[in-house]
């Protein structure tokens, strides 16, 4: 019983500031000892404001979960594995497509892309559809295939970072009750039964990259269990049909809108049913059910939580599109991310995270540091010019990778004469200062034949800047490594 008062007293503390309850209730739940809880009563005639209340905690933790789902219904209506309109890897369900070079800026599927790796995309329903995860020998180069669970948490490890063995990996669902197949390295199993994958493969800016990275990509398979064999499948992802996508996103209007405000709480109880609670969860799903019970009943509660649900996205979601609005302070205006796909009970960051750069990596295999403002606190401007200097030996330190990538105002990618929206690791023509230092430019003009190779085009709009780290070494990890200052020049 006292696990249970446990639970109704966390309840209390996420739910206590928005219902104006007293600090004192937690702890008042907490000695309740042996006590039986009461659970929300059936039946009752709720109140408009009652239900926008705790509608609008619903709408924040439900979110990304929504998104989640509505992302798998989308892409796993392709008919083979492919890129859909030519443009985004898609596959149905069970499957994976991939690309075979960077993604481009026509994508619109998810904000903050990078064109450091060739990315795969993929959703399961792994407790009926376990799925086999091909692993090809990528030798010295950093890979890392990223799962996630309907949460947008990761689940397994899976990469170089973990020295994981060239192989089959299963991957299943919280229910699934087989036995690990013959052949198969390890069972990967995600905590919800809706899971997707997306596969990160580093490819360096060269023709001579391009051509020999394409033999382990076309390795780069999955399929559902039934059709393992034991024996390595292999796609051609360069000659894989193109998916037809009729209705394809305009990128100019930002990242597609996978949660509509108007449908949210329709499909908030498929995600309760789908995704079991945390612990510290249960009091908040009963409160949840308890909403949309009376809103089944009582239009004007369905019509409350209508509202709720425009004005919170409007209110609350959106403004997690600015970086001052993620993770922490990491010195010289910029912010880094924090408990990236493993947020647990940090709603905060995991919303934040699903509204302004979905799909992010765990701390341990990357560390994100993103900025909308220069060095004097001032909105990044792609109509001016800025320096940012990397001193001798403060390149962000890594076992991986590193990279600068430039966006525009929607967290895409804007088209350049040179096609070049990141500088990092994987360029090899990158020009020192006699110092030592790198600087790179950014701006909406070549800052001179000299400097070209380490400039960043801007479109003539708000822009961001955002550093990857990937597979970052301790200072990355620890807060100790500062991003450099972002200096506008006159």
């Amino acid at each position: 019983m006292m696990k249970r008062t446990r639970l109704i007293a966390t309840w209390l503390c996420v739910i206590g500031p928005l219902v104006g309850a007293a600090p004192g209730l937690a702890a008042a739940a907490e000695k309740a000892g042996n006590a039986a809880l009461t659970l929300p009563a059936d039946g009752i005639v709720m109140h408009p404001e009652y239900a926008k209340t705790v509608g609008r905690m619903a709408y924040v933790w439900g979110w990304p979960l929504v998104n989640m789902q509505n992302r798998n219904d989308r892409i796993t209506k392709a008919p083979h594995p492919g890129l859909l309109g030519g443009i985004l890897p898609a596959a149905p369900r069970g499957q994976v497509g991939m690309l075979h070079d960077y993604i481009v800026p026509e994508e619109t599927f998810v904000t903050c892309p990078n064109q450091d790796v060739v990315y795969g995309l993929g959703f399961f329903s792994l407790d009926e559809e376990p799925v086999i995860a091909q692993v090809p020998d990528f030798g010295d180069r950093f890979w890392v295939y990223a799962l996630y669970d309907q949460r947008t948490n990761q689940f397994g490890e899976l990469g170089k970072p973990y020295k994981s063995k060239p192989g089959f990996y299963l991957l299943v669902g919280p229910n699934w009750k087989g036995q690990k197949p013959a052949g198969v390295q390890a069972v990967i199993r995600s905590p919800t039964a809706l899971a997707n994958a997306i596969p990160r493969i580093f490819m360096d800016d060269s023709s001579q990259d391009r051509e020999t990275i394409q033999r382990k990509l076309n390795q780069v398979v999955f399929y559902p269990l039934k059709d393992f064999n034991g024996k390595m499948k292999t796609i051609d992802w360069k000659t894989a049909p193109d998916i037809p996508n009729p209705q394809a996103d305009n990128a100019s209007d930002g990242e597609t809108r996978w949660v509509i405000p108007e449908k949210f709480f329709d499909q908030l109880g498929q995600v309760l049913d789908q995704v079991p609670p945390l612990p510290g969860e249960e009091a908040m799903y009963a409160q949840f059910r308890s909403v949309l019970a009376a809103a089944s009943r009582d239009p004007a509660i369905k019509e409350a939580l209508l509202q709720v649900a425009k004005e919170t996205e409007e209110q609350v979601i959106t403004p997690f599109f600015q970086w001052k609005h993620n993770g922490r302070p990491a010195g010289n205006n910029w912010n880094r991310s924090v408990h990236n796909a493993q947020t647990g009970l940090d709603y905060f960051n995991r919303t934040g995270t699903a509204k302004s750069n979905m799909f992010d990596n765990r701390p341990v295999e990357t560390q994100y540091f993103y900025t909308d403002f220069d060095a004097a606190g001032a909105v990044l401007d792609g109509g001016q010019r800025y320096e940012v200097t990397f001193a001798a030996g403060q390149l962000p330190p890594v076992n991986g990778f590193w990279s600068l990538t430039l966006y525009n105002k929607r967290h895409l990618f804007s088209p350049n004469e040179l096609n070049r929206y990141s500088l990092g690791t994987k360029n090899k023509a990158l020009k020192r200062n006699p110092d030592g230092s790198l600087t790179i430019y950014v701006g909406p003009a070549s800052p001179g034949k000299d400097k070209e190779a380490n400039w960043l085009p801007s479109p003539k709009e708000p822009i961001s800047l955002y550093i990857r780290a990937y597979w970052g070494k301790q200072g990355i990890l620890d807060g100790s490594w500062k991003p450099p200052a972002v200096r506008r020049i006159d």
